[in-house]
């Protein structure tokens, strides 16, 4: 996983207009589960356009302090399911 912000942010940077799920900490032990299109990164949050048929919300967004302390969980689904913490890796 990556161990900064600034590396968390460039490496959604490279993926915008990929396929992502986001796994996310719903609260009482609940976890939502949602995807779509990774649509921007801004300088303390990332959007996901998610699908319409699917969810009535449109969009969503997340800061990349959730991603780097793992309250979401980011997974590429065009990759064959794998996951931003392996790929960063690399």
């Amino acid at each position: 996983m990556a161990k900064t912000l600034i590396e968390i942010k460039q490496s959604l940077d490279e993926k915008i207009g990929k396929r992502i799920t986001i796994q996310a900490n719903g609260g009482r032990r609940k976890t939502i589960e949602r995807s779509g299109l990774l649509e921007g990164t801004y300088p303390s949050v990332f959007t996901v356009k998610l699908d319409q048929d699917e969810y009535a919300v449109e969009r969503v967004s997340y800061s990349y302090t959730d991603v780097l302390t793992e309250t979401v969980k980011l997974t590429l689904t065009d990759e064959m399911d794998v996951s931003l913490e392996a790929t960063e890796n690399v």
